[in-house]
């Protein structure tokens, strides 16, 4: 069976307080008996130790009742196989999601099924742990029906011989599972770990043999753009809720409308923040997150970005920090619907080219800038490639690695040289149209393109030494000015968005530097090629061109 899981009017429920649980053509019996189990337990962490009935909140016993009241009563089948919750910190994220587990252990009726619950983190896997437990402690009921190991943070139903395992997320402990109910909590940071795509595709192939299985997603914004797995499951969710999709995931996304989220004066007003604090009154206040977003503010313009992601779900884009480049204010804004190479060689007058970086860990960078012909406008495509040793040396980032191939906009390349070929391949093509002016390289280590260069013909007078360093200064301050004044247009691609708000400025006498160094693992490379290739486009170029040894711009 399929249902149709949109909710279309999603702002408008939050704006008055409803739930964005849709309507759904639910097993009303069953959904209330699952409510019925959860609204018993209890809170083991707070005064009184309340139960739900008492101290929970509407909003999440209509996730538990839409969940469970899902599934055939024939088939066990489940309409809603899969949740994604997104709902900002201090919300009882972690309780609720361990309290939702413990019902699926009590309602689940397959001998020996596994319910697994992980978290990025230990002691977020402990307080979910704590949670459950303390919840049985309290009950004589569940204290008889359920045993908890707690050196092995198992639970095990007496009659069913079920286990609920709550556990740090560890994708080799989880490959090879075949759950009837997984929990993940906190996907966004999950996603930062090496093969968690792996672990969760894994997870959902165990799953199949159950129909009664489910996967829930429980998670807060991301500090950072959203990438990875967390990426793609909030695209989906989106997706489905606004009705361009399809699919068995119930998505519940406590997060602002577009127009709100993408002004600093909207979402930082007050009156905007009830709509995604489901659980104000109860585990938070409207007042205390006043005093903690003042606090955040008084500290730096990236504590505030940060409290904005995790309290209110405000999704950011470049990193705008206090030592961040000017230019990224700007940067997003003046992204077109992808400008392709063939649209800017077709588009242009005059075409100039930049290159970056090539280290075995490091990106290898490409710009190409031409003047639109018409306008005038300065035209910016830019390509990246890596070798694959660089997502084993640099697992931070490999996911973003793998999101930017995935786009297009990254080439990820198995023998050394392959990189340079194509990056020479590139530029012989932008020769051959005619429009090459000139190509502008870092003078340090690029023996192998202009071996490559070489190799395609390329001419070595279109080859043009650019100085780095503080003398790379005119052409930064040169692009914040185009991009302020709407002049310099780019494919709004994710991998330069990433090297734009990775790029930290350093002051150095009367001038500034944006250099690797200062910019830590975050690479910058097509960017640092983007500022070759300005220092060219800038000088506005004509027919002629210098040799390498001898033209330093």
């Amino acid at each position: 069976m399929s249902w149709d899981l949109s909710c279309p009017d999603w702002a408008d429920r939050l704006r008055t307080g409803r739930s964005l649980v849709p309507d759904l053509p639910i097993d009303r019996a069953r959904g209330d008996r699952a409510v019925a189990v959860f609204n018993k337990l209890r809170l083991a962490d707070v005064p009184e130790t309340p139960t739900l009935a008492e101290a929970g909140g509407d909003w999440f016993r209509d996730i538990v009742r839409a969940l469970f009241g899902s599934q055939d009563p024939v088939t066990r089948a489940r309409a809603i196989r899969e949740l994604l919750l997104l709902v900002p910190k201090k919300n009882s994220k972690t309780t609720n999601g361990a309290l939702l587990m413990l019902t699926a252990l009590l309602l689940n009726e397959r001998p020996h099924g596994s319910l697994i619950m992980t978290a990025p983190v230990h002691d977020v896997a402990q307080l979910a742990f704590d949670a459950a437990a303390g919840a049985i402690a309290l009950d004589p009921v569940l204290e008889k029906k359920l045993h908890v190991r707690e050196h092995l943070k198992t639970i095990i139903h007496r009659e069913t011989k079920a286990e609920l395992q709550i556990m740090s997320f560890d994708p080799a402990a989880l490959t090879g599972q075949k759950p009837v109910a997984v929990l993940i909590d906190e996907l966004h940071v999950v996603a930062k770990m090496s093969k968690a795509a792996s672990a969760i595709r894994q997870l959902r192939g165990g799953m199949l043999p159950y129909p009664e299985a489910f996967m829930a997603f429980i998670t807060t914004q991301s500090e950072e753009a959203p990438t990875g797995v967390f990426r793609a499951e909030l695209q989906k969710a989106r997706a489905i809720r606004d009705g361009r999709q399809r699919g068995a995931m119930l998505p519940v996304l406590y997060e602002l409308p577009e127009e709100i989220q993408k002004k600093e004066d909207e979402w930082k007003d007050p009156k905007h923040w009830p709509m995604v604090t489901p659980n104000a009154g109860r585990s938070i206040t409207i007042e205390r997150l006043v005093e903690d977003m003042q606090t955040a503010e008084s500290t730096s313009k990236e504590e505030l970005l940060a409290w904005a992601s995790q309290h209110l779900n405000v999704q950011i884009g470049l990193a705008l920090r206090s030592d961040a480049w000017a230019g990224a204010l700007f940067w997003e804004q003046q992204g077109e619907k992808r400008i392709s190479l063939e649209e800017l060689i077709e588009r242009s007058e005059v075409i100039v080219a930049g290159g970056d970086g090539g280290g075995l860990d490091d990106l290898l960078g490409l710009a190409v800038i031409g003047r639109d012909r018409e306008t005038r406008e300065w035209l910016l495509w830019t390509h990246a490639w890596a070798h694959e040793i660089a997502l084993e040396r640099r697992k931070e980032i490999a996911p973003r690695l793998l999101d930017f191939q995935s786009d297009g906009d990254l080439t990820i390349v198995e023998k050394i040289g392959e990189d340079v070929e194509q990056f020479a391949d590139i530029i012989a093509r932008l020769e051959e149209s005619g429009l090459l002016h000139q190509i502008g390289l870092d003078p340090a280590g690029i023996g192998s393109i202009l071996d490559a260069l070489a190799a395609k013909e390329v001419p070595e007078d279109k080859i043009v030494g650019i100085s780095q360093g503080w003398k790379l200064g005119g052409a930064i301050k040169t692009t914040e000015r185009k991009l302020a004044e709407g002049v310099l247009l780019h494919g709004g691609q994710r991998l330069m968005n990433w090297c734009v708000g990775n790029a930290k400025v350093e002051p150095r006498g009367n001038a500034i530097l944006i250099t690797k160094q200062a910019s830590g693992t975050g690479k910058i490379d097509p960017l640092m090629a983007t500022f070759n290739a300005i220092s060219l486009i800038s000088l506005n170029p004509d027919a002629k061109s210098g040799g390498f040894f001898d033209s330093f711009a």
